[in-house]
């Protein structure tokens, strides 16, 4: 049978993004550096609108939006304020970089599985505009990312990764540009190694952007003729700061393009003259305290078009962050929903999930209705994480608390949270509890507590022996009044671990396997009373390369459901804000090992999940998630972190 249920998990900042996408009108050469430019939103407000493309000089464009619970492409016509889904290869929950020339559509779709793991989905394809099926055009064994369509329509240019899997790296892709024909996808030639994100400059030019061997993010260009023989990249950007995302202006010798400049805290959009080697400031001007990302220029060169936050206030559109909101499902009868929040835990009729908010010494812990509707605080001013709901009563949370994802010997403790639920349905914002402590001081690093089916027992992992490893105590009274028993012993890191609902099996995440990379998780298995350990193998493979992670188990005990980077990077990661492992994707696989199913295909990093019995909210419900949440903490705010490896550079 196919998995069933509710399955609620967090994603590193996406609750936060209110992305539209805005255009500004290009002045004439001479009047670049008076920076009057004038803004205009081109999206209207609901969820995130990104990564778009001029389809004309009168403003229409197509774009990507997240408002069906994926990435799909919608077409936005001039002076229209309904935008139009483009229903293309509609069975995909992954769509990117969309562009339309001559009445075709091209885009990167990630609907047809590699065949084998740790190779990205990610593919070109081409369609008439309108119609609902596509031609791939990315050979079966590669992987493209980001294609530009030749100002003739006849040529594109992708940044590509050839036959064989990916080998791990996020900060900057191994990919090649490479150009073919639109007529003839198979004959691909290289243009450059190394490099990504292509720009066409008229039909035999490309602008690209790659990390130079000097650290900073620099734009490149090749040039080639009509026989495909191209000239050595050269670089165009000079040393000292960043430049990525390149759009070439039509007919002329300018990009637009993305800098990080030093002493500078966003990300702007600027014009760069390539002969007078002058760069030009065009969203500074205009909203400095926003990052911009991902410029494109209309055919005409008319228009320069960007997204960034949308800003705050009623005239921006949505502002108000959900407490829950509809992610896509490729399983029928199996709900998907993202938390605004972490560590999520259901209670154990399923209609409230225990949640932290953040780790900034005031989160504690918070409990919403199943439905999104309403919010209440246990505690507060206290880091707490990792929360197990006990499956045995309604009134009893276990939680972490001390800091987050620290070394072996910091003070963090499991807590037993008592409250009486029965208070929940009223309209109090916050409910007293009881907090007890179940692990001594001085014993280190004590996280991520499960519960055993009958409530009596906790399983969680603790730094006290010199290594993190598994321990079980008494649900009550823990290691004062009750017997601590080791369950897993050894030099390497055994984390986050989940209790069969049937009491039979732990499973957890470890490095056991490769105990010298602290970065490398395996999925393992374990009985309660410490024999049996073996490492799960997902669909009959074990690598040493497997980050596996935050797993837990169905509720009938028959699938695993965990995070994983089987899928490889679904997009450049440079052009998004701050992902630390923009490769989590969620997977569910039987515990026999087999019936491997991808769930989430996006950019971001996706983990922490839970999972419960019931199939929460009807459809009219469901799509009613998206208007929900209250209180001042959830307005989108619009401050997000570079990629770390764009900050650390500074």
């Amino acid at each position: 049978m196919s998995p069933t249920g509710t399955i609620v998990f967090s994603t590193v900042g996406r609750p936060n993004y209110g992305f539209d996408i805005f255009s500004v009108h290009l002045p004439p050469d001479d009047s670049l550096a008076d920076g009057s430019f004038s803004e205009h939103r081109l999206t209207d407000g609901i969820s995130i609108n990104f990564n778009g493309q001029f389809v004309d000089d009168d403003k229409t464009i197509v774009y990507l939006s997240e408002r069906t619970g994926s990435a799909r492409i919608f077409l936005n016509r001039s002076g229209d304020p309904h935008p139009e889904q483009l229903h293309t290869a509609a069975e995909s929950l992954f769509h990117d970089r969309p562009a339309v020339k001559n009445g075709r559509l091209y885009f990167i779709s990630a609907h047809e599985p590699p065949g084998e793991p740790f190779t990205s989905w990610s593919a070109l394809y081409a369609a008439a505009l309108g119609d609902k099926t596509a031609a791939r055009l990315t050979p079966y064994g590669s992987v493209d990312y980001s294609p530009a369509i030749s100002q003739s329509g006849k040529l594109i240019a992708v940044a590509s990764c050839g036959p064989g899997r990916w080998g791990g790296e996020f900060h900057d892709l191994n990919t090649n540009i490479v150009v073919f024909s639109d007529s003839d996808s198979r004959k691909r030639f290289l243009v450059s190694e190394h490099g990504g994100w292509p720009t066409w400059s008229g039909n035999s030019a490309l602008y690209f952007h790659r990390r130079a061997d000097d650290g900073w993010w620099s734009i490149f260009r090749a040039d080639f003729s009509d026989d495909f023989a191209a000239s050595a990249a050269v670089r165009i950007t000079p040393p000292g700061f960043h430049c990525f995302t390149p759009a070439a202006v039509p007919n002329s010798a300018k990009i637009a393009v993305a800098t990080r400049r030093k002493g500078k805290n966003y990300r702007h959009i600027e014009i760069f003259d390539t002969e007078s080697q002058k760069f030009y400031p065009v969203t500074e001007v205009i909203s400095p305290n926003f990052h911009h990302y991902n410029p494109f220029v209309s055919p005409g060169a008319t228009f320069l078009g960007y997204h960034r936050f949308r800003g705050e206030g009623a005239a921006a559109g949505e502002a108000t962050i959900p407490h829950l909101e509809p992610v896509a499902s490729p399983v029928k009868g199996l709900r998907m929903l993202r938390l605004n929040g972490s560590f999520p835990a259901f209670s154990p009729c399923g209609d409230f999930i225990a949640l932290n908010r953040d780790f900034d010494g005031n989160s504690g812990i918070k409990i919403i209705k199943s439905d999104g509707s309403k919010r209440w605080t246990l505690f507060k001013n206290r880091t707490a994480f990792g929360n197990a709901w006990s499956p045995a009563d309604n009134n009893v949370i276990f939680t972490s608390i001390g800091p987050v994802f620290e070394s072996m010997r910091a003070n963090v403790q499991i807590a037993r949270v008592t409250f009486d639920s029965s208070l929940l349905p009223n309209d109090r914002d916050e409910i007293d509890a009881d907090i007890k402590i179940l692990t001594k001081q001085g014993t280190g690093n004590n996280a991520f507590p499960s519960c055993s089916p009958d409530g009596k027992s906790i399983v969680f992992r603790s730094g006290r022996d010199g290594h993190k490893n598994l321990y079980i105590v008494d649900a009550v009274n823990g290691e004062f009044d009750g017997e601590i028993r080791r369950l897993t012993e050894g030099p390497w890191i055994d984390t986050m671990p989940s209790w069969s609902p049937d009491g039979k099996l732990i499973a957890f995440s470890s490095n056991r396997h490769n105990p010298d990379d602290p970065s490398v998780f395996g999925i393992y298995l374990v009985r309660p009373d410490g024999t049996g350990v073996r490492r799960f193998g997902v669909a009959g493979f074990e690598e040493e390369r497997e980050r596996l992670n935050h797993v837990c188990f169905s509720p009938n005990g028959e699938w695993l459901l965990f995070t994983a980077n089987l899928g490889g990077v679904t997009v450049e990661p440079v052009t998004l804000p701050n992902q630390y492992q923009p490769y989590g994707d969620l997977y569910v696989v039987r515990l026999d090992g087999t019936g491997l199913r991808r769930l989430t295909w996006n950019g971001y990093e996706n983990g922490v999940p839970a999972w419960h019995p019931k199939v929460m909210c009807d459809e009219l419900d469901f799509s009613r998630l998206r208007l929900t949440g209250e209180n001042g903490e959830d307005v989108l705010k619009g401050q997000f972190d570079e990629p770390l490896w764009i900050k650390c550079d500074f």
